[in-house]
Parts: structure tokens; sequence; C-alpha cells
């Protein structure tokens, strides 16, 4: 289970060598990478599995590091996960549910196996019915990542964009990041993405619609991954299940923190509202114990909604 606690608290890596032969995985040689977490969850993260402190030896790839954690099984060569700790893909209430796996908040782009784990990593396995949406390209619940470390072994730039850089949500979300350290640029909405800059978008859903960082929630989570929808006014947020049905509608006040992600490029994150009210309410959400192990985040004045909504 993942510790909760401040930004840099990572969970104690055990090192030395471990002489055993996974099947499909082999050993790596070399040291460990510290600071390493592993988190496995059910249901978009409603459900934590038990866990201790993560073990982990040599150069690690993500199927090793859970292997050597939890008890699973493979398909495909050894390449894809089929159960951890009983618990396996297939079908669920008619839906399919598999497991799925996120690095830094990022969906991996290939098998486990062939993964590497570097330093200071959140590697994230989530069991989830995929019925809406094939893929979450990224989720919310990694923060204070991508934004400290980047993903792939590699720390990418990152740039604010707000509809108004005097705001008080602006001046919010831009000191959550600068008090991590991370030295975040700061521009006006429709500055002009790049494929290798982090962006996060901050404004009501009326002025940051037309950026085409968050065009791909307006149509749904089959696009972005995203479960909720604003009316085209922006004036309402529906929030939806795991399959895509509206749960429940949020007017005056509410707020949303979600991310995307468009085939290779770096995340699009977006701290949003129906109003100035909501909006700042998702800008104070910009923490890590209120992100921690959700996949999106909605916000009402009566408090917080984890994405999609729990059918329980």
């Amino acid at each position: 289970m993942r510790p909760r606690g401040a930004a840099r608290a990572r969970i104690a890596a055990f090192g030395g060598a471990l002489s055993l032969l996974l099947a499909g995985c082999g050993l790596g040689a070399g040291g460990a990478p510290t600071g390493v977490q592993l988190t496995v969850s059910e249901n978009f993260g409603a459900h934590l599995l038990p866990g201790g402190a993560v073990k982990v030896a040599g150069e690690e790839t993500a199927m090793r590091l859970l292997m050597r954690n939890y008890t699973v099984k493979t398909r495909y060569g050894g390449g894809f996960v089929q159960s951890i700790d009983g618990i396996s893909g297939g079908e669920e209430g008619g839906e399919p549910v598999d497991w799925f796996y996120y690095v830094n908040g990022l969906e991996a782009a290939k098998g486990a196996a062939a993964t590497k784990v570097h330093a200071g990593e959140h590697i994230w396995w989530d069991r989830h019915d995929w019925s809406q949406a094939q893929g979450v390209p990224a989720v919310v619940g990694s923060y204070p990542e991508p934004f400290l470390d980047g993903y792939g072994g590699r720390r990418y730039p990152v740039r604010i964009e707000c509809a108004s850089v005097t705001s008080p949500a602006c001046r919010t979300v831009t000191n959550r990041l600068r008090a991590l350290g991370v030295p975040a640029a700061i521009a006006a909405i429709g500055s002009g993405g790049e494929p290798e800059v982090i962006q996060l978008i901050v404004g009501t859903w009326k002025t940051v619609l037309s950026d085409p960082g968050t065009q791909s929630i307006e149509d749904g989570p089959g696009k972005s991954g995203v479960y909720a929808r604003f009316a085209p006014d922006g004036s309402s947020l529906t929030l939806l299940d795991a399959d895509g049905r509206a749960v429940r509608t949020l007017r005056s006040g509410a707020g949303l923190i979600a991310a995307t992600r468009q085939e290779e490029q770096a995340p699009v994150w977006v701290v949003t509202g129906t109003d100035e009210a909501g909006l700042d309410r998702a800008a104070e959400a910009l923490d890590e114990q209120a992100l921690q192990d959700h996949f999106a985040l909605a916000v009402a004045p009566q408090g917080t909604v984890p994405l999609p909504v729990s059918a329980e």
C-alpha cells in the first residue's frame, strides 16, 4: 500500500541481490533504483490491495517489481499480467475488466516486462472496467508526479497556462508547484502546446475549452479517459460511473482536476470549474493527499468526489 505523507516521502526500497529467476522476465544487474513506490488497486483506485515496504533488487522492470512484491500470474509469454494475488482480469458483471499500469501517472505504452523502473518512480497497477475507455492515458493520483520527475527516467519542463495569470487559482497552482521545487513557467492559455512540455491549464471551463489540450475531455471518457462532462456553456459538471452513466450533476461552485494525453506527447493537466468559486476549489485540491490514488477528482461545495463515481 502506498504510504501517505509529504511529496518527497518515498517508500524505502530494499537493496541486495535476489537469486530468483522469474519466468519471462530474467534478472537485472546493477544497482537497484531507489525511492520506488508501488500501488496495486481495483476499480480506479477505489480499493487498495495490502502490501508492505517495496522490495527492489537489480535493474528492475515493472513486471519484476510487481512479481517481487505480489503473487502474479502472467499471459502472452510472461509479458502481461493476468492476476495479482488471485484477482484476475476477464469479465465482471458482463463488462470487460483487466489490469493496467501507470508510471508517474501515465499509462504505460508497452508491456511491463519491457518497462525499466527508474529511481523515484511511482508504479501503479489498477484492475478496472474498460468498457467505456479502452485506455486511460493519464491519471492525477500519482501527484506530484509527473511534475517532479517526469517519466521514462527524464524530467520534462512544465508550463502553467492560466486564463488569468493574476487570478487566485493561478497563484495557488503556481505556489503549489514551486513549493515542490518545480520550476514551472507561467503563460496565458493558448500559448501553444509542445510535445515535450507538461501543460497545467487553469481556468473556468468556458475559458479553457478552446485549448487543444482540453478538447478531448469534452468528448467523454472514450477519448480522454476522464469520467466527467461539462455542459456546453460550462455551467454544470456531470459525473459518470465506470459504465459511462450520469450519476450526479454539480452546478455552481464545482471544480475538476483531471489529466489526459495524446499519443506519445507530454500529458495535459486541467484545473477547472463551472465558475470562479469552483475553479478556486479545484486549485486548492491540487494536493498530494487530496489526489492520491484517484484517476480524476471532482470538487463540490460539500467535498471531493473521485472519478469515475463508484457504484457502491
